[in-house]
């Protein structure tokens, strides 16, 4: 019993680092779930100190030695700092678990409820009697995972160290979940009676038959979605949108939809705001094997049609940065200083695309086909070496990473970055946009394959 309450001493004293661990991973979630356009609602919180003495000492019983010291406890009870996310939707819980395991460092396996392979749990009644669930009870997936340090500024880094159990399942199934924990497993006043066990097994049969009318609301809503004329009313609208029309062309079942609220913004205001609007946008990704986020390269389309656009999208990516509480940009870093850093690198990358471009028209490519200059794509051009397109490989993530707000570093290297731009550009001349600059073998001419 000293091992205990030394560990619950322990604990009390670790509470608020627990719950502020917490915290961070429920704001991190939160801000990505709503950019998505996944509707849940996400809480946190920290085991209260009591609730936990109580559950280690039960706990402690049904372990043949008992626990030995303090590490084995913190071995044991691994939901110290928890999160909740109450899914609108059940059918939303895989697309989450994706976006869990892009955001933050999975540290294990998730767990997922209810286990088929094993038969439904008997309870001991106040009477002795048994009861058998008739229905499958909980169903949901658990993820442990811990912050990345890249995400937190520094002085919020040390709760990277903290693990956090994510847990996953629908509104209703988390309400059911709570009164069935609360009256089973903390009971106050000794086990429940058969006929309470029936009642308990009768309303998680409701449960899951909420569940599939949830997910026929979510069907009907599709329904109503996609037609061609009808706007969309908001992101969340545009974001089932997208996932059911990208099926057949997505390498993954479950994608990153990547910021659909900045997407539907832009849409509203180029007053394209309609399944017929973004057809074409689209319809080009099927010629795209990047496992980007969707509306990032939807985006990108769209700023590829019209350079004028993306003035546009700055200022309402900035608008929605400044909507919410979440940003994960280091408070340290001189804004205006960056903003002129982010202007010289687009500049440049601008300039680039430009020649791009040019290259790929002069060489008869489709138009659909020069929307990125990813890796793949400038190797089919060959008018650089291999170190210059691995070279920028790495700017186009940087490009991205500003673009679409997943990562800004500091105003040093993003100008570094925009100078090795202007530096390649400086390599590429005239000879490039006529399909000069490769010599008898196929391979870049001499000047261009100096090109670093």
């Amino acid at each position: 019993m000293h091992i205990i309450r030394d560990f619950v001493a322990r604990y009390r004293r670790e509470y608020d680092f627990f719950s502020e661990a917490a915290r961070l991973i429920s704001q991190q979630l939160e801000s990505r779930l709503q950019a998505t356009g996944i509707r849940s609602i996400v809480t946190y919180r920290a085991k209260r100190p009591d609730r936990l003495e109580e559950k280690l000492i039960k706990r402690s019983k049904t372990r043949p030695d008992g626990y030995q010291s303090v590490d084995s406890i913190y071995d044991d009870i691994i939901d110290l700092a928890g999160v909740r996310v109450a899914l609108y939707f059940p059918a939303d819980r895989e697309k989450v678990g994706n976006l869990i395991q892009s955001t933050f460092r999975v540290t294990r396996e998730p767990k997922v409820f209810p286990d088929l392979t094993t038969a439904h749990p008997e309870f001991t009644s106040v009477t002795e009697e048994k009861y058998k669930k008739k229905f499958t009870g909980y169903w949901a997936t658990h993820f442990l995972v811990q912050l990345v340090e890249g995400s937190l500024s520094d002085p919020q880094k040390r709760y990277a160290e903290a693990r956090v159990e994510i847990q996953v399942a629908s509104v209703l199934m988390h309400a059911w979940s709570e009164v069935e924990h609360d009256l089973i497993y903390k009971p106050m006043q000794g086990p429940l009676s058969i006929e309470e066990y029936a009642i308990l097994d009768e309303i998680n049969g409701m449960v899951q038959s909420g569940e599939i009318a949830l997910e026929q609301l979510q069907r009907a809503a599709e329904m109503r979605v996609a037609r061609h004329d009808n706007p969309f009313s908001n992101h969340y609208d545009l974001a089932a949108y997208l996932f059911e029309k990208t099926k057949p062309m997505r390498v993954t079942e479950e994608p990153i939809m990547g910021r659909v609220d900045v997407l539907f913004d832009l849409l509203q205001e180029l007053d394209i705001a309609t399944p017929d609007g973004i057809s074409n946008y689209i319809e080009s990704l099927k010629s795209q094997t990047e496992r980007r986020p969707i509306a990032d390269q939807i985006i990108d389309e769209i700023i590829a049609a019209d350079r004028a656009r993306y003035e546009v999208f700055s200022r309402i990516r900035l608008q929605r940065e400044g909507k919410s509480p979440y940003k994960t940009v280091s408070e340290d870093h001189d804004s205006s200083e960056q903003e002129k850093a982010i202007g010289y690198f687009m500049s440049q990358w601008i300039a680039f695309e430009r020649v791009f471009r040019e290259v790929g028209r002069r060489r008869g490519y489709d138009e659909r086909e020069m929307i990125s200059p990813n890796s793949r794509v400038l190797r089919r051009l060959n008018f650089l070496n291999d170190r210059t397109v691995g070279e920028l490989e790495h700017l186009r993530r940087i490009r991205n990473n500003l673009v679409h707000g997943v990562e800004i570093p500091d105003a040093e290297f993003i100008m570094e970055a925009g100078n090795k731009l202007k530096h390649i550009l400086s390599h590429i001349n005239s000879e490039s946009l006529s399909g000069d600059d490769q010599n008898a073998d196929g391979e870049p001419s001499g000047e261009l394959r100096g090109t670093t």
